[in-house]
């Protein structure tokens, strides 16, 4: 079994849930970003909001950073759920 593959999440019912959970925290993380550099481009217009614009723009590269990781960790799990589901068919022969 690989990764990123879509048999992966459409095993059973658990896999199903698994991978709408982290499609969730994937597309919170993305809108959290997207505020974040929103925001901190109309701070720039006021020199006064500089300092707080550019700790925006550093949250939202973080997150923005954060969104492969979620995606790597889902396919993670997905493939883990897989092997333990194998190992299980081969207890009950």
């Amino acid at each position: 079994m690989k990764l990123f593959r879509h048999e992966n999440r459409e095993r059973n019912h658990d896999t199903r849930r698994i991978y709408a959970l982290y499609e969730l925290a994937y597309t919170l993380v993305d809108f959290g970003a997207a505020t974040c550099f929103l925001i901190g481009s109309a701070l720039f217009f006021w020199p006064a909001w500089e300092t707080p614009a550019v700790w925006l723009f550093t949250i939202g590269s973080l997150l923005f950073f954060a969104k492969p990781a979620i995606r790597l960790a889902r396919e993670v799990k997905l493939l883990r759920m897989g092997k333990y589901e194998t190992l299980a068919e081969r207890m009950e022969r």
